[in-house]
């Protein structure tokens, strides 16, 4: 626990406390994150069909992604020690996001599968420095009334960029197609070479823009005796959140599901095109919801919201399960499928932080975010790798069907939670 935490606020802390919550820290961090899922969202998109060309299987993809999440969920946790230790937040947050276009460059550069995962955990390692910190200057620059709608405007913001980018990409993919390549992976490394502008843009967003609120250093500060010291009810939380997790695959292998069931009528390409337009629907659907879910949260409650999220997360895995069973090469049926993955994701993303929030004292509110980032990245890890290798080994509809299972089982256990007398908001 922080000896510093019973302290008056400082003059400084007292004179930036903001008046409302769409204010200049919100909005720059917004701008930013736009930028930045520009950036690793397109890979995100061109990934799958850039594998498919090197020939490379599901299991590789799947192995990349659970790799990836997990380095970055350790890095958040770290990250969020660092900041309270030391005090410098926004410093990591700009490392964070330069790592995301080094590492954009090194897949751009790959022909096997060492320096894809290299870049992968590059980009990731950076996503994990700045997610917790960046999330905790957000939430000290609004009310507590507030904190759904700040969250929700910045999911939307940041999901525009998950839009722009994979649409971009796409277009330009079939753009230069028409061109003369020396193999079938030039205008993959064509799309990832570009996502690199928008990666560096938003180092300097963040730079010029976000102001961080004070935050006092506590190097007294013990890692293991502040985990140890989480409140109860929140390792509660954490431990749903786990569970549902494991299931919770990366939507890479929904994208490459999307191709895979595609490629029979539409050839590798103009598949890889189409499941690339059909992520970039899932992230306008998040575009749309984002304000809405976080506003309707803060009427509601943000975690009876999300115990209605996990649900379609659940409902998601049921789908892709059975669109293998059944063939599925519908472009309308699964878009459908990325309408439902685009709702949970929303509710998913915007509340979770927002729960934790309720939860913790603020003196701790950087490492619970640290926690809440490793429980996830760890059990997509676990996720990831389980579907990808199920997917090669033995059938992909067994792999989203054992995936659908746990998130329903993470879902019952949240209502669990939920259920229990709620703690007093810490804030």
């Amino acid at each position: 626990m922080n000896e510093n935490m019973n302290e008056a606020p400082s003059a400084s802390e007292t004179a930036t406390k903001p008046k409302g919550w769409l204010n200049r820290t919100v909005v720059g961090a917004g701008i930013t994150s736009a930028l930045g899922d520009f950036c690793y969202e397109t890979t995100t998109v061109m990934l799958p069909g850039f594998l498919a060309v090197l020939g490379l299987p599901a299991s590789v993809l799947g192995i990349i992604e659970g790799i990836a999440d997990a380095v970055a969920s350790f890095t958040k946790m770290v990250s969020g020690y660092v900041a309270d230790k030391l005090g410098h937040r926004k410093l990591l947050v700009l490392v964070g996001y330069g790592l995301t276009p080094l590492g954009q460059a090194l897949i751009a550069l790959a022909t096997g599968w060492p320096l894809l995962l290299l870049g992968r955990v590059v980009s990731w390692f950076g996503k994990g420095l700045r997610g917790p910190l960046r999330d905790a200057i957000v939430i000290q620059a609004v009310t507590p009334e507030t904190k759904g709608r700040a969250f929700g405007f910045h999911r939307a913001a940041d999901t525009i960029g998950a839009v722009l980018g994979p649409l971009l990409g796409v277009v330009l993919l079939g753009w230069a197609q028409g061109l003369h390549w020396g193999g079938a992976s030039g205008p993959f490394r064509l799309v990832l070479w570009v996502s690199l502008i928008p990666g560096v843009l938003a180092v300097l967003a963040f730079l010029a823009l976000v102001r961080d609120p004070q935050h006092s250093p506590n190097p007294a500060l013990r890692f293991f005796h502040s985990i140890r010291n989480l409140p109860a009810r929140f390792k509660r939380y954490l431990g749903a959140v786990c569970l549902f997790g494991i299931g919770d695959f990366s939507h890479s292998l929904l994208i490459l599901a999307a191709t895979t069931l595609l490629t029979s009528s539409l050839g590798v390409v103009k598949a890889a095109q189409v499941a690339g337009l059909l992520y970039v629907w899932r992230n306008v659907v998040q575009v749309v919801m984002s304000y809405p879910v976080g506003a309707i949260a803060d009427r509601v409650g943000h975690l009876p919201m999300l115990v209605g999220g996990y649900v379609l997360g659940t409902l998601t895995a049921v789908l892709t399960a059975l669109a293998f069973w059944f063939s599925v090469d519908s472009v309308s049926l699964l878009a459908a499928i990325f309408f439902v993955a685009g709702l949970y994701v929303t509710v998913e993303e915007a509340l979770e932080p927002t729960v934790t929030a309720e939860m913790v004292q603020t003196d701790t509110l950087v490492m619970s975010y640290g926690a809440l980032g490793t429980v996830n990245g760890t059990a997509k890890f676990v996720s990831s790798v389980t579907v990808g290798l199920l997917w090669t080994e033995v059938s992909p509809t067994l792999g989203f069907g054992l995936a659908a299972l746990l998130m329903a089982a993470g879902t019952l256990a949240l209502m669990r939670v939920k259920r229990r007398q709620a703690a007093p908001d810490s804030w």
